[in-house]
């Protein structure tokens, strides 16, 4: 299984759009700021599953801030990161991870592509795939039990 995970894309649904046809994806991802995005990627791609969390600028109060899937037995939250306070610190979101037993934390906010793995959970943020200078996407994969991430710059 292939992920492809968006973050911040702030309106650049081009970089989106060539995410997609460069990875070629089984499932989308998008952690926020622009829910529309997300929802204008769906329809360019409908047969590609997507799952989404609302950013700290969309105004989407009747959204869930996170989500917990369980994909091939791994425990993933979805999470735009500003709850978590990111852009400070991975302390708070360390201590969620470890409390919920989590495989992968996957978060955006910051702008900046970060894989780190710590204890028995990868850190993700995919970086900003709406950045016009330096875009980056995240792809994770599921295979044979293992989960692997890794950032990808936009060329």
């Amino acid at each position: 299984m292939k992920i492809l995970v968006l973050s911040d894309s702030h309106g650049n649904l081009t970089n989106m759009e060539l995410a997609v046809e460069r990875t070629n994806p089984n499932l989308i991802f998008h952690l926020g700021d622009c829910w529309r995005d997300g929802e204008r990627l769906h329809e360019q791609f409908p047969d590609i599953p997507l799952e989404q969390v609302p950013g700290n600028c969309d105004c989407r109060p009747g959204e869930p801030a996170e989500k917990l899937l369980i994909l091939r037995e791994k425990r993933i939250l979805l999470c735009h990161g500003h709850t978590y306070g990111v852009k400070q610190s991975l302390l708070n979101a360390g201590y969620a991870a470890e409390e919920q037993a989590l495989d992968l934390f996957l978060f955006g906010h910051t702008h900046r592509p970060l894989v780190d793995m710590r204890g028995r959970t990868l850190f993700l943020n995919p970086g900003s795939i709406g950045d016009y200078a330096r875009p980056f996407y995240g792809v994770v994969t599921i295979e044979n039990g293992r989960l692997d991430g890794r950032t990808v710059p936009l060329d």
